[in-house]
């Protein structure tokens, strides 16, 4: 936690640094992280219940005061896995029946929050029938998995009635962070109850990160006093058009936001930009309308058409690939591309975004640094300057241009990433102490 203050609050301040009220490895990582830290290191099952593991005996100390309480319901559920929403249900409820309804998470040092003032959109799930249908299916395990002991106690009584698990639903589907590792993979939901205070902007100037289970908040812009009505994160991916990120926020979050970037139209059309038609011409060009508006070059009849091609080829191809990305889908999709697409089109720098991802699963270098570069542009003007995305993908490149005995340009990648990482994520972070500084420090030494 970090005081209040009427000071003025420069870019790359850490505002907050808070605990989770509760938080669950994703189940696929049970064999290879410790389910207390989250470290990613080899691991040894509990030797109880078999279904979670841990680094070390000290770890395993450290989580025996939740797990005690869940170790039976998971030995129970074995040799199924339980799903991650169902585990998190139980740990809070588990929780709050063990005095969790008492604690406070502080944002200053006298604002506070409890769980029961989390909004749990009650409503709004009541009358969501996927949600619901969700729910009852977690309703179901959680029955089934925390039912009686055997020992003449009722231990299923501990799973509350529906209403009072859609309170606690509602509050987990609406406040859940997704705990990040290093590279920004989802490894794990935690609850934060400081944090919740924050509200969500398109353009905000504050970025949440994690250190294990441990979540930071650093200002990414300069800012008059430590204001918390006034610090806004992002609770969606940005490289998104403003229709697709309101549709998700209403989805997952149920409001609508009415930030700048989202109700200005010219957005939409940047975002969704087809190249000048004028090969001279470095213009976005808005494909309804009947010529560029910077060259006045007209716009053909044949140009939509390709342009409505290729925007639905690219859009089926890169949603066939949320899983894996396929690099000669990819490349097929960029070569129509060329012509027709803008250079920051966001469809263009998604399957860039893919393309380069792919390239380095199958070690294509040449190729990764080829998508990477060109990358860069699209990932500043959609994630924005300080995003800890945009210094992972400087970190990258400067990782492969060092591989590839690039090294100036690889200490220029490291430098940028550096600059943008020490904002982010502070300069103690792991990140930077264990992977960035001595790939920089090899790339000068390598330049000598």
């Amino acid at each position: 936690m970090e005081s209040s203050s009427k000071l003025a609050i420069k870019r790359g301040t850490r505002i907050l640094t808070e605990k989770p009220f509760a938080y669950v490895l994703k189940s696929k990582y049970r064999l290879e992280r410790c389910d207390n830290c989250l470290e990613a290191t080899k691991v040894l099952k509990c030797s109880n219940c078999r279904y979670v593991s841990y680094c070390n005996r000290s770890c395993q100390q450290q989580a025996w005061s939740i797990h005690k309480h869940e170790c039976l319901f998971l030995k129970r559920a074995l040799p199924r896995i339980v799903p991650d929403a169902a585990r998190m249900l139980c740990r809070l409820i588990l929780r709050l029946e063990h005095g969790g309804d008492l604690e406070r998470g502080y944002y200053t040092e006298h604002g506070s929050r409890k769980f029961r003032d989390l909004m749990s959109h009650y409503a709004e799930i009541k009358n969501d029938p996927k949600r619901i249908e969700h729910l009852e299916s977690l309703h179901a395990v959680l029955t089934d998995m925390m039912a009686e002991s055997g020992k003449g106690s009722l231990t299923g009584s501990l799973v509350p009635n529906m209403n009072e698990l859609m309170s606690i639903y509602g509050r987990l589907i609406t406040n859940g962070f997704n705990i990040l590792d290093a590279e920004m993979n989802s490894i794990a939901t935690g609850i934060y109850l400081g944090v919740s205070i924050t509200d969500h902007s398109c353009q905000p100037n504050a970025v949440a990160t994690f250190e294990g289970n441990e979540l930071h908040v650093h200002a990414i812009e300069d800012l008059p006093c430590l204001d918390w009505s006034k610090i806004y994160i992002s609770y969606i991916d940005l490289l998104n058009t403003p229709e697709q990120r309101r549709a998700d926020l209403k989805e997952h979050y149920y409001f609508l936001c009415v930030c700048s970037k989202c109700i200005d139209p010219q957005e939409m059309h940047e975002m969704t930009a087809a190249v000048c038609p004028n090969g001279s011409c470095d213009a976005s060009v808005n494909i309804q309308l009947d010529k560029c508006e910077s060259c006045g070059t007209p716009v053909s009849e044949q140009l939509r058409t390709d342009y409505s091609e290729v925007m639905a080829l690219t859009q089926s191809s890169l949603d066939s690939m949320k899983e894996v990305a396929y690099l000669d889908v990819c490349k097929v999709c960029l070569a129509k591309h060329r012509g027709i697409l803008h250079p920051l089109n966001v469809w263009h720098v998604k399957t860039l975004d893919a393309a380069f991802e792919a390239s380095i699963q199958v070690g294509k270098w040449t190729e990764a640094l080829d998508y990477g570069r060109q990358l860069l542009p699209g990932f500043a003007k959609y994630h924005g300057e300080w995003n800890p995305l945009l210094g992972l993908l400087q970190l990258k490149l400067g990782k492969i241009e060092l591989y590839e005995r690039n090294y100036k340009q690889a200490l220029q990648h490291l430098q940028e990433a550096q600059r943008i990482l020490n904002v982010t994520h502070g300069q103690d972070h792991r990140l930077l102490l264990e992977q960035l500084r001595p790939l920089m420090l090899q790339a000068k030494h390598e330049m000598r």
